[in-house]
Parts: structure tokens; C-alpha cells; sequence
């Protein structure tokens, strides 16, 4: 039974007692006259009973329950931060209008009836907008006031220290391709994540829905970003926050992701390349695995020396490959003869692809060892 056949009911039985009510005074208003009224009060009751019963069953939604969703719809798109400003304003506001209303009272007429109740009104709606428009001033000044000194992000305490509070209140947003991946357990447990991962509830059921799909892979992908999820959150130096906020009007995950990290103004942890790009079109701070994958991916400079295993033929009749232990794939000249076997590599050439880095090299002259 949903609410609002619930609020229905409610609505037709309050408006048809009302209805009842009205039709036996307007029913004894109309029979206590000398001319004759073909109907009687209950006739009035019963008829006007009706009526309200049935504007009650068809417009207590529009007055109760539609009403509540609109609102609760509008408050999911402003983040806390804008709330608690919007509130803060709004306090301000009333107490400068109620420090202001004793002297406008005092105003001759009609200047001192009206005056305090336009007052409320400007000051209220001034302190509202003054507030949201200097809302990340205001929150530095008490996070400056809380940490002992004045504290941007990134930087330290005015003690030196590094700034531990703002880390522990950033919060960054999984998107389910992250999740799917499993790195991202990794590297949160090495702490270069600081803050809280934040899952919304219409990331998880993504992810429960590529766990029930009919496709093996897919099936399997998404039963992986489970396991993942459940490692997170046996982690105790990782906060990990599963919420229930949601999106109104928008179906496409990945545009509710967009929206959400802008009202909430925190960072999304993605490897999807689309998602990438239009978060960073609108503004959105994108944390990308594969960028800092191969940020970290080992610098070798033409000249220097490294092992590798050949592997497999490469695209030229002559040429071997092989990879490092990041992935990064090496090609070697005249690398075919040395199949299955490691050797010493010279590095001749370093080339970075949009699918990652290469590098190419030759054998070590006189160097080439089985092992």
C-alpha cells in the first residue's frame, strides 16, 4: 500500500466529515426559511459529504504528499554545505530583523504595522543569499578557527602540522568501473587516498545488476567488484560510506555521479574514459587509476639497462617481446632468437602511446644469459 493511497483515504474521510458538517448547516440554513425546500438536511449532508469525499480522494496528494516530494527533491540537489549556510544565513537574517522591529513598530501608521514584517522578510532572504554566495569563505574562517590557525586544503596547521582535519572530511565518489577494477583496494590500503569513499546507493545497484547478468563475464566482473567492496570495508584506516542520496529527474549513472560530485564538490575516482571527460567539461576533479598507473610506471632513459623475459614474436620478423613488471610492454630488436629466455636489454627508444608507454631496446652485446 503506498503512501499516497494511504494520504487518499486520510483526505476523502476528513473532507467527507467536513463535507457532512457543511452540508447540515447550509441544509438547517435553507429549511429554517418560510419558503419550502424540496430538500432536507440530510439530503444537504449527504450530497455535500459526497462532494468533499471525493475532492479529498483527488486532490490530497496534490496537498500533501507531491508537495513533500518536490521539496525533498530539491534538498537532495543542494549539498550540506550550501544547507547549513542557507540555515546559518537564515538566522542571522531573523535576528537583525528582530533587532530592527522594535523601532519600526514605533513608526506611525501604516509604516510601523508593515515595516517588521518586511524586515523579516529582506533580512531573512539577504542573509540566505549572503551566506551560500560566501559560503567557502565562511566555512575556512571556522575551519581556521577549529585548527588554530588559517588552513587551506593541501597545506599545514599554523603549527606546521599537516592538516589531518580536512583530510578526514574530504570525500571521494567510486564509480562502479573503479570498483570493478580492484586496484583501487590497493591503493586506498597504502593510504594516497585520504578521506572517505563514498558509494551511492545507485552505484551499488549497478553493480548488483552486472553481478545478475546472464553473461559469464559480466557476471563474473561484478561479483569481483563485490569481493572489492567487502575488502574496503574490513579495512579500519578506510573509511568507507555507503549513502542512499540519489539524483532526482536523471536515469544515466554516470550523469548522476557528474551532478552529485558538483553539489557535493568532491573529486570522482573513475577509469571510465567517457566519464572521464565529461566530469572534466563541467568542472568535475576526475582521480583516474590508469593516469596514476602510468604516472608511476618506472622512467627508463635511452642508454640504461634493464632484465626481461622475450616472451612472445613481436610485429617484425626479427623482434621479441617482452614485459616489465608493471605491464609495460618491451619490444627488442632481434629479440626472436632469445624466446623463453631473459636477457640483458638496452634501452634505445622510450614511446608514449594514449594506451601507455613502450620501450624499445636491443640485446646487450655479448651479455644475453639463460636463465
Amino acid at each position: 500500500m503506498s503512501i499516497d493511497f494511504i494520504f487518499r483515504l486520510i483526505g476523502m474521510i476528513v473532507f467527507c466529515i467536513l463535507g457532512v458538517v457543511l452540508g447540515t448547516q447550509l441544509g438547517s440554513m435553507a429549511n429554517s426559511g418560510p419558503n419550502t425546500i424540496p430538500f432536507s438536511v440530510e439530503q444537504y449532508a449527504f450530497t455535500i459529504g459526497l462532494v468533499g469525499a471525493l475532492f479529498g480522494l483527488i486532490l490530497t496528494p496534490v496537498l500533501t504528499t507531491r508537495p513533500v516530494r518536490t521539496i525533498r527533491a530539491i534538498l537532495t540537489r543542494i549539498s550540506a554545505q550550501s544547507l547549513f549556510a542557507s540555515f546559518a544565513g537564515l538566522i542571522v537574517g531573523l535576528i537583525i530583523a528582530a533587532l530592527l522591529a522594535f523601532p519600526f513598530s514605533l513608526l506611525p501608521n501604516p509604516f510601523g504595522a508593515i515595516l517588521p514584517f518586511v524586515g523579516v522578510v529582506l533580512f531573512g532572504y539577504l542573509g540566505i543569499s549572503v551566506f551560500v554566495m560566501r559560503q567557502t569563505d565562511l566555512f575556512n574562517v571556522i575551519g581556521s578557527f577549529s585548527n588554530r590557525g588559517p588552513v587551506m586544503p593541501g597545506s599545514g596547521t599554523a603549527s606546521g602540522e599537516p592538516n589531518a582535519n580536512w583530510a578526514e572530511s574530504r570525500t571521494i565518489l567510486l564509480d562502479t568501473s573503479v570498483i570493478i577494477d580492484g586496484r583501487i583496494a590497493d591503493i586506498a590500503r597504502t593510504g594516497f587516498l585520504p578521506g572517505s569513499l563514498l558509494i551511492p546507493r545507485f552505484v551499488l545497484n549497478e553493480l548488483q545488476y552486472i553481478a545478475d547478468s546472464s553473461d559469464g563475464l559480466r557476471r563474473q566482473r561484478g561479483r569481483r567488484g563485490m569481493e572489492v567492496l567487502a575488502q574496503l570495508q574490513k579495512e579500519p584506516n578506510i573509511p568507507v560510506r555507503i549513502s542512499d542520496i540519489d539524483v532526482e529527474g536523471v536515469r544515466e549513472v554516470d550523469d548522476k555521479l557528474v551532478i552529485l560530485a558538483r553539489q557535493l564538490r568532491c573529486p570522482v575516482l573513475t577509469n571510465d574514459y567517457n566519464l572521464n571527460r565529461i566530469a572534466e567539461l563541467q568542472g568535475v576533479t576526475v582521480l583516474n587509476i590508469n593516469e596514476l598507473a602510468n604516472a608511476v610506471k618506472s622512467v627508463l632513459l635511452p642508454g640504461e639497462i634493464m632484465n626481461v623475459r622475450v616472451i612472445q614474436d613481436g610485429k617484425e620478423s626479427s623482434q621479441g617481446v617482452g614485459y616489465m613488471d608493471d605491464g609495460t610492454m618491451v619490444v627488442v630488436e632481434n629479440g626472436r632468437e632469445y624466446m623463453d629466455r631473459e636477457i640483458v636489454v638496452v634501452v634505445t627508444k622510450v614511446l608514449q602511446t594514449a594506451a601507455g608507454r613502450m620501450i624499445f631496446g636491443r640485446p646487450d652485446d655479448g651479455n644475453g644469459y639463460d636463465r
